[in-house]
């Protein structure tokens, strides 16, 4: 009997062993998996996704991504006596980007290709500043500045003028006679414009500042040139890395134009100060969505307003810089030899800020001397919210202004936003806020500022006075140069029979378009 316990024992030890030996190994491997990844994330072998915007070998990443204070990259900029806990906590609190060392832009004039960019604008520094830094940083080197009212004071004039690659244009009597003398007067592309106030004045402007910004872009040895408002910011999502440069730099060859679709941006709140700062929700263009979920989620989108849109929809565009170049209205780019040959863009984008602050409703108003009534507003602007939002601004209170605001712009229930954000009608879009933001704080804008001259020279004070009192009058009197394009008319007939090459290379300006409605007849043109 004791024998038979005995051999009993004896079978059962090496089944216990087994067990014994499957627990510990179960035991052991995670904390060995965990040690090996702890080891290989010390040594930098495992790669933070984030880091995918820095080019191969760069120590640079996106703004905000600072290294952690146990990467190699922190410990590069590390001394030996400053070690401790405190002092490598520090380490990384400049924001950094690809091909920039130190938010200096020292670098800018080396890259290709050569980006331009140029506007016309009467913003403030808070506003102009921003918005240039930022595209600074994904490539733009050039910027031509057409400047009136407020951007031409002095105070702002000074400070733009001392940024290197930024050249400042003032609205002066002899600008506005030197384009009197442009061709664009004597064609026909642009013809159903003239003569008529607020949005389609501007429009004109726009285009004979495009006109001479090739000009100066060609002296400059750009290589692309690009028409943006200073409420708008590229987003150049189809890169390898986010920039400009690259994005542009893959364009093949052959390729004329190249167009952003728009994005417009998605107040959430009544009280937005800084928006380029404080907005990161888009609704996304029409280029960008499937058909069915554009119109499926239509109704969703549009709230009640004429369109999807507040305003345009039909994007900004980008053109490389070659002979017979002109502008087609602010949007688009045209060539009077050739048709264009362009490309419209799958992720990148324009990031439209309209109506982003309350107080864009009397700005506006107070820019245009049309009467608020449903016919007059027709001849001043080209799109159906911004004639009901002009109405609204000049005949409402304060409070009634801002319920309209609530109502018509404001994203205020949660429901609507989170069903859109699900289907990808919204979109939340962080880096332009990340950038500006790393800029702010880094100090550049202020740097700037107190960098700048106290003074102007009497010829360029002399220039921002002359502009001041032209913006001033332009709300109730014509331009010289339309008045002088009138009398011109007699020789616009010869000059078009000498140099039409094809009607089609005349084709009419594209304005500001809505995006495609319900009924839209591009629909059937698309099909």
């Amino acid at each position: 009997m004791a024998n038979s316990h005995q051999q009993s024992l004896l079978r059962s030890t090496p089944s216990s062993s087994i067990s014994s030996k499957l627990l510990l190994l179960l035991t052991v491997l995670p904390l060995t998996l965990a040690a090996l990844a702890f080891v290989l994330q010390w040594r930098g072998g495992i790669t933070d996704p984030t880091t995918r915007w820095a080019p191969p070998g760069s120590q640079h990443l996106f703004p905000g991504m600072d290294p952690s204070p146990l990467s190699p990259t922190a410990h590069q900029h590390q001394s030996s006596s400053s070690s401790s806990d405190c002092a490598s906590l520090r380490q990384g609190s400049t924001p950094s980007f690809p091909y920039y060392h130190g938010w200096k832009f020292d670098e800018l004039s080396n890259l290709k290709p050569k980006i331009c960019i140029t506007t016309s604008t009467s913003a403030g520094l808070e506003q102009i500043l921003p918005w240039m830094f930022f595209h600074k940083v994904i490539g733009v080197s050039t910027f031509f500045l057409f400047v009136e009212g407020k951007a031409a004071s002095p105070a702002v004039s000074k400070v733009l003028e001392s940024i290197p690659g930024v050249k400042v244009i003032y609205r002066t009597r002899e600008l506005e006679e030197q384009q009197a003398k442009s061709r664009i007067w004597n064609e026909t592309w642009l013809s159903s414009f003239f003569y008529k106030p607020c949005n389609y004045e501007l429009f004109v402007k726009q285009s004979l500042n495009m006109e001479m910004a090739i000009v100066m872009a060609r002296d400059a040895g750009m290589d692309w040139i690009i028409h943006l408002d200073t409420d708008e910011l590229l987003h150049p999502a189809d890169a390898r890395e986010y920039s400009l440069r690259q994005l542009l730099l893959d364009v093949p060859g052959n390729v004329d134009m190249v167009i952003f679709p728009n994005y417009e941006s998605s107040v959430e709140r009544e009280d937005i100060k800084d928006p380029f700062s404080e907005i990161s929700m888009f609704k996304r263009n029409y280029d960008h969505l499937p058909k069915d979920t554009y119109f499926g989620m239509y109704k969703d989108a549009t709230r009640g307003n004429p369109n999807y849109f507040l305003t345009y929809g039909n994007g900004k565009s980008a053109a490389r810089i070659q002979d017979h170049l002109r502008p087609n209205g602010a949007h688009r780019w045209h060539n009077y030899m050739k048709t264009p040959n362009e490309i419209k863009l799958e992720e990148a984008a324009v990031l439209h800020y309209t109506y982003a602050k309350f107080s864009d409703l009397t700005s506006r108003r107070d820019r245009c001397g049309c009467k608020p009534t449903k016919e007059d507003v027709k001849r001043c602007f080209m799109l159906e919210f911004d004639r009901a939002a002009f109405i609204i601004a000049s005949t409402a209170t304060e409070e009634e202004m801002l319920n309209w605001y609530r109502e018509h712009i404001v994203w205020g229930d949660k429901d609507v936003k989170m069903k859109l954000l699900r289907k990808g009608v919204l979109t939340r879009i962080y880096a332009p806020m990340v950038i500006i933001q790393g800029l702010r704080e880094s100090g550049v804008f202020s740097s700037v500022i107190a960098s700048a001259p106290t003074t102007i020279s009497k010829d360029k004070f002399l220039s921002s006075i002359v502009s001041s009192n032209s913006s001033r009058a332009a709300a109730s009197e014509s331009l010289p140069s339309r008045r002088i394009g009138r009398s011109r008319e007699h020789q616009a007939t010869a000059r078009r029979v000498l140099e039409i090459e094809s009607a089609a290379f005349y084709e009419v300006a594209v304005p500001p378009l809505s995006p495609p409605g319900m009924n839209d007849d591009r629909l059937i043109i698309e099909v």
